[in-house]
């Protein structure tokens, strides 16, 4: 059993949805980070650097901290199932997966903070961050197209880590009419029942989808 330390928040959403996507059995303690819940002690000693997402691997006694390191995880636990044991694909997964890490998360939350929480505090981060965000997007868009995921057929732990940040996208005043190959990816996984459930944790919710589009 894995204990999972989250809240609905993208990097939260990326463990749950992958849990969901292997099947593997989790019980949810919700970390309210409105609240300052991730500065208690209980919780810094599973996350040191107080952060969601966080789990233990009560069969392993394993305590992760960092999305990209848990998704790495469960993948390799569950049979390496959503992260290919081939070196062309294994390499591409990680490849796409540090992107996100490195790049397209950091960079499209902070766009979030400011064009959304923060507007009108600073001209110059509001046009650095949506300037940037769209230069991601444009990178997202020509990964994908002529592709199913983003190494090809084959969905990885790359597509569950970048997909919850897109769901964001009206936030970061993106249009996905603009990115049609990201449009078409986004659909594709948004239909996912272990998508839509992995999205409703730790709190019942729904997928957003694009104006015009259902489930």
């Amino acid at each position: 059993m894995i204990d999972l330390y989250t809240w609905a928040t993208p990097n939260g959403r990326k463990v749950s949805i992958a849990l969901e996507e292997l099947g593997l059995e989790y019980t949810v303690y919700p970390i309210n980070i409105a609240e300052g819940e991730q500065f208690s002690a209980d919780f810094t000693a599973i996350s040191p650097n107080q952060k969601i997402p966080a789990i233990v691997d009560h069969e392993t006694g394993i305590k992760l901290m960092e999305s990209g390191a848990i998704l790495m995880y469960l993948a390799e636990k569950a049979g390496h199932q959503l992260l290919p044991k081939d070196d062309g694909r294994y390499w591409s997964t990680i490849q796409w997966l540090m992107w996100q890490k490195a790049a397209f998360g950091p960079m499209l939350g902070l766009a979030l903070h400011y064009l959304k929480f923060n507007p009108g505090r600073s001209t110059y981060s509001e046009e650095r961050f949506r300037k940037e965000t769209h230069r991601l997007y444009g990178v997202l868009d020509k990964q994908l197209c002529n592709r199913d995921f983003l190494i090809g057929d084959h969905y990885t732990v790359a597509d569950i880590a970048t997909w919850p940040w897109v769901a964001r996208h009206e936030f970061q005043t993106v249009d996905l009419n603009d990115y049609p190959c990201v449009m078409d990816w986004y659909l594709r996984i948004a239909r996912r029942s272990a998508v839509q459930a992995g999205w409703s944790v730790p709190m019942p919710d729904k997928v957003p989808m694009p104006a015009g589009f259902k489930l």
